[in-house]
């Protein structure tokens, strides 16, 4: 027997699927202004091995010569980002649903048998509740880096105005640095999460669109097995 369980509310979806399009947004236009002075490589005693990024990226994406678009697109959707998570932020706190998204202490233990798990290196999965224990860990990061993304931005969109911050994030160039190590981890996140969204199966990503999913309530069989000092008795 199959029942209709409630699992995501309306405004986590609604905000969910916002920040989609946000960060695309954010991260291309990023792209744009970061040309402008394209200073970042990973270099050994003056060898460079790697580049961001190479030219031939650039030319795909016709982005040369956009800083002034790429800067207009940034600050403006930074705020529909900050709207978006504060009410994400808010909405969690408010409805409770905080106490199922934050790490317990035993969440990295819990968090390292689900990658066993997944890499098939344990047949057993830990046991969950709404959110396992890797998701918690990751949920509560790409929120912290959220609120540092915009700590940072904001760091080097007015770093007079909000020189406090500035220092705060250890200096101009550091922060600049910072928010480029973020935007880097959100494209990580977006692709593991795709992953885990697919391995996960189609009940699980039509919650995320309807907020409820189907399981299946059929009750098991009950097997019993009697040992033979049971079998010994009985007779």
């Amino acid at each position: 027997m199959k029942a209709i369980k409630e699992k995501h509310p309306l405004l986590m979806r609604w905000t969910h699927w916002v920040n989609f399009p946000i960060l695309t947004i954010m991260i291309w236009s990023g792209l744009l202004i970061y040309w402008a002075s394209d200073t970042y490589t990973f270099s050994i005693f003056g060898v460079t091995f790697f580049r961001f990024f190479p030219q031939w990226f650039y030319d795909a994406l016709h982005i040369p010569r956009r800083l002034a678009e790429g800067m207009a697109f940034h600050f403006l959707f930074m705020w529909f980002f900050a709207l978006n998570g504060f009410l994400y932020v808010s909405y969690t706190i408010i409805s409770g649903q905080w106490r199922e998204l934050l790490p317990n202490r035993h969440s990295f233990k819990e968090a390292w048998q689900v990658l066993l798990h997944d890499l098939h290196l344990r047949k057993m999965a830990p046991p969950q509740n709404k959110y396992n224990a890797a998701q918690r860990i990751a949920y509560t990061a790409i929120i912290i880096m959220g609120f540092g993304s915009l700590i940072t931005g904001l760091a080097i969109y007015k770093p007079v105005q909000f020189n406090y911050l500035t220092w705060l994030c250890g200096g101009y160039h550091l922060a600049r640095i910072w928010h480029f190590a973020l935007t880097i981890g959100y494209v990580l996140f977006f692709v593991v999460h795709v992953v885990q969204v697919v391995l996960a199966g189609w009940n699980n990503f039509r919650s995320v669109i309807s907020g409820f999913e189907v399981i299946d309530e059929t009750p098991q069989p009950v097997i019993q097995i009697k040992n033979d000092e049971s079998n010994e008795k009985a007779e």
